[in-house]
């Protein structure tokens, strides 16, 4: 392939890029029709080709031969394998479920967005009980402090798409489903052309402006919607866009500030409790694709799981307001692909920790400047504004924890350890650190203000003191 010398590629090359990639992706839509297709005839010859060999079987009889006592008595009515009728004999056994809900999960298909602690176990479950297509979207890697959570990856995958993992775990559990792999972010660009092929869609997924993208997707498809969320100790679900049941944004017409749409990597999650909701979404979605039972729409479920209660909760039903589903709603397909998420929810989809920019370069300085400063013996005061069970976990050696909502309350101990670390009598400095390098911006901020003018914070964190000056300094 031919580049051009200085770096840049011309418009013919992008457009030939773009085509190609148009044309791969058709092809990509055309085999995996053909693969449903040919799965789907397979299925038909299966069932015909025992149908046939009970006939022969019975001919024999009528022929005066001793056939098989099972040939004589057996009488199949309807299109589920030997096999699977003794792999799903659990389910048919359920009077609630029975024959007729099993072969309707075979039929169907149903996406999971989201390979992640909610996802892997609905995954499992989704995958072990017989759904005919299984998608699964995430663009994310594993990662070691995922392990406690995320049950469907092991060590092994360490490093490698979420997808692929939790891909190789549905088939080990059920090689006669269908698997679809997504290894990409969904986005509006995409959104419709996947959730299009699903009958239903599972959001699994940890922010506000995935949540509303992935409802509006579904209203303007046609598809319901099973909805969880976890987060510390808490969880939630409910299932949108179903028989008349209300959407997303329905119950919540406008975004939560972005100091209430909090994420498992900032405020923590006990493993467990995504386990259960996951396993819980794992539920309504086979009830929904089994047309059985009653599914948890114009309904939430509440689970506490320190006090061990789950509540069920009425919620408002459609809203004829709602600017998505409603009566005089025209929200259409073109007006989903541009749609602002991110702007709407002033959230990012990114799942990649938010790096503010407070402070001017002059009030800031690197983990590897300020481990210099160490070296030489500086006089100091490194004031740690992480909360008490942040500090707990890992700390700067003679650091103080003065967490960032008592800031100002701690005033006084700052001013006294500055007097005793001046020495010299020209003053100790006075630097700031946290977790990631935000919240110690903030605190400088308000430091300066107060009368504390060369307060600074150090860039990055702690997660940069690990990654940059001390590899073995624990992060989390």
């Amino acid at each position: 392939m031919e580049t051009n010398g200085g770096g840049g590629g011309s418009a013919a090359d992008v457009s030939r890029i773009l085509s190609e990639l148009e044309t791969l992706k058709t092809a990509k839509n055309d085999i995996e029709c053909r693969i449903s297709a040919l799965e789907a005839q397979l299925r038909d010859l299966t069932t015909t080709t025992t149908k046939k060999d009970i006939e022969d079987k019975n001919d024999t009889v009528s022929n005066g031969s001793c056939p098989l006592i099972s040939a004589v008595h057996s009488n199949i009515n309807h299109d589920l394998s030997p096999d699977s009728v003794y792999r799903y004999s659990r389910h048919l056994l359920l009077p609630s479920f029975g024959v007729q809900g099993q072969s309707n999960l075979v039929k169907s298909s149903i996406l999971v967005i989201g390979a992640g602690g909610l996802g892997s176990p609905a995954l499992l479950y989704l995958a072990a009980c017989g759904v005919g297509r299984l998608g699964i979207v995430d663009h994310d890697v594993v990662e070691l402090n995922n392990m406690h959570r995320q049950v469907i990856h092991t060590e092994a995958y360490i490093g490698q798409p979420k997808v692929k993992s939790a891909a190789a775990t549905c088939r080990s559990i059920n090689s006669t489903i269908q698997i679809v792999e997504y290894q990409e972010a969904l986005r509006t660009s995409n959104a419709l052309e996947i959730l299009s092929r699903y009958d239903v869609v599972v959001d699994a997924t940890d922010n506000a402006p995935s949540r509303y993208m992935i409802s509006d997707c579904c209203v303007v498809l046609g598809k319901p919607l099973v909805s969880g969320a976890a987060l510390g100790l808490e969880g939630q679900l409910a299932v949108y866009n179903y028989n008349g049941g209300p959407c997303y944004r329905c119950l919540f017409p406008t975004p939560p500030p972005t100091s209430a749409c909090q994420r498992c990597s900032d405020s923590g999650v006990l493993g467990v409790v995504p386990g259960i909701i996951g396993c819980l979404q794992a539920l309504e979605a086979i009830k929904i694709a089994g047309a059985v039972g009653e599914p948890l729409s114009g309904r939430m479920l509440l689970f506490d799981a320190l006090s061990a209660r789950i509540r069920i909760v009425k919620i408002r039903g459609r809203s004829s307001q709602c600017e998505v589903c409603g009566e005089n709603s025209a929200f259409t397909q073109q007006q989903f692909k541009n749609f602002d998420y991110e702007k709407f929810t002033q959230a990012p989809l990114s799942t990649l920790p938010v790096k503010l920019n407070l402070l001017p370069e002059d009030s800031r300085i690197s983990s590897k400047e300020y481990k210099e400063k160490i070296d030489n013996g500086e006089s100091h005061v490194l004031v740690d504004v992480r909360p008490a069970h942040h500090f707990k976990i890992v700390s700067l050696p003679n650091s103080i924890n003065i967490p960032l909502a008592s800031l100002e309350v701690g005033l006084p101990e700052i001013s006294k350890a500055l007097k005793e670390e001046d020495n010299s009598g020209s003053g100790a400095s006075l630097y700031v650190v946290c977790r990631r390098g935000n919240d110690s911006q903030r605190a400088v901020q308000c430091l300066q203000k107060m009368g504390f003018d060369s307060a600074k914070d150090i860039i990055g964190g702690l997660e940069s003191w690990g990654h940059d000056v001390d590899p073995n300094f624990p992060t989390y």
